[in-house]
This record gives C-alpha cells, sequence and structure tokens, in this order.
C-alpha cells in the first residue's frame, strides 16, 4: 500500500466528515449568548468527548460489526452511501448529517452543559465521521496503517479546536458566503471518496454474496 496516498485518503475524508470550518461557524452562533465566557472550556471539553467517541469506534467498530453479522463490504456500501448523503447536504449548502435543526439549535442556546450535545456529538463527532472512522480502520491491514489512521483523526481535531478557538475571526473572515464555499469543495471531495468505499464495498460484497470468494 502507497502510504502518503492513503494517509491523504483518510484526512480530507477525517477533514471532511468532522468539519472544522462548519463546526466553528456553529459554535460561534451557539456560544454568542450565555455561553459566550465559557467558549474555551465547552471548546476543549466537546473536542475531548469527540476524541473518545471516535476513538471508541475505531478501535471497536469492526468488533461491533463481527457481534452484528455484519461483514465489512456491507458495511462500506452502507457506510458509502450515508457519505454520499453528507457530500450531497454540503454541496447544496443545505443542513447536513453533521449539523443541527432548529429544534436542537434552540436547545443549545438555553442554560445549560452543551459540550457533550451538541457539540461533541452531532457536529464533531458526526454520524458520517463514525462511519468513517469504522471504513478507514477496516480498510487499513496492519498495525502501522492503524496507528496513522489515528494521527489523523488526532490532527483533525486539534484543527477543529483551533478552528473553535477563532471561530469569531473565521466568521468576520468568511463570512456565510465564504463558509458555502467551503462546504460545497467539501462536499464533491467527499462524493467521490464515498462512492469510491461503495465501489469497494460491491467489488469485495459481491464474490462473497454469489460464492465465489
Amino acid at each position: 500500500m502507497h502510504v502518503p496516498s492513503s494517509l491523504l485518503s483518510s484526512f480530507v475524508t477525517l477533514f471532511v466528515t468532522i468539519g472544522p470550518i462548519e463546526t466553528a461557524v456553529i459554535f460561534a452562533s451557539l456560544t454568542s449568548g450565555i455561553h459566550h465566557d465559557e467558549r474555551r472550556s465547552l471548546s476543549l471539553r466537546s473536542v475531548a468527548i469527540a476524541a473518545l467517541m471516535l476513538l471508541l469506534f475505531a478501535g471497536g467498530g469492526n468488533f461491533l460489526l463481527t457481534l452484528l453479522h455484519v461483514s465489512l463490504p456491507a458495511f462500506r456500501v452502507a457506510g458509502g452511501i450515508l457519505l454520499f448523503l453528507q457530500a450531497l447536504t454540503l454541496t447544496f449548502s443545505s443542513p447536513g448529517l453533521s449539523s443541527i435543526n432548529e429544534r436542537e439549535r434552540r436547545d443549545a442556546e438555553m442554560p445549560g452543559d452543551i459540550a457533550v450535545f451538541p457539540l461533541a456529538f452531532p457536529l464533531i463527532a458526526s454520524p458520517g465521521a463514525l462511519s468513517a472512522v469504522v471504513l478507514l480502520t477496516g480498510r487499513e491491514e496492519g498495525w502501522t496503517e492503524q496507528v496513522f489512521i489515528i494521527a489523523m483523526i488526532a490532527l483533525c481535531l486539534i484543527i477543529t479546536y483551533m478552528a473553535m478557538s477563532a471561530a469569531d475571526v473565521l466568521v468576520r473572515l468568511l463570512g456565510q458566503t465564504g463558509a458555502d464555499v467551503v462546504g460545497r469543495i467539501s462536499g464533491v471531495l467527499l462524493a467521490g471518496l464515498a462512492v469510491q468505499f461503495i465501489f469497494d464495498g460491491l467489488q469485495g460484497g459481491f464474490p462473497r454474496a454469489f460464492g465465489l470468494a
């Protein structure tokens, strides 16, 4: 396996599904009121909780699939479809799998701890990001490649924390138009990666399904 290309693919997949820019923009909006003074604490705790969730899926996702008798090719197809749906929402600038609805937004703007919900989940450790982690760790073989995936998760989370810490600056620099442009570009990249996951799942699943493997 060519490690550099695999690293790039893993980084892009995780970066787009975690969405540091989108997360920072929503974080700035959610913490503009009563949570403003808690921003640093909220960003640090939410990233730490999201890291725990992502690492749990990275380490135990494939074991869980085995317990449920779900083959990795089947999950690649399902996960690829899920990521493709997220790519569509990013491309057309509509609330996606890593976003929150209006009711969740209203709840987050009320007094209370929002580090777990909605910041850690579903903003940072979104369904798409959790699926991507399982897909990436299932695709790699050997402990070296698995360590690379963990490192890419850590790097994306560090970028997310930095983006959340500079949320106001990002909002001023990008504006809504800039954020939409980043989302659309990310959506196009994620669509290609998602279709590749589906192709890999079909390629591995059809021979097994028809007893040819």
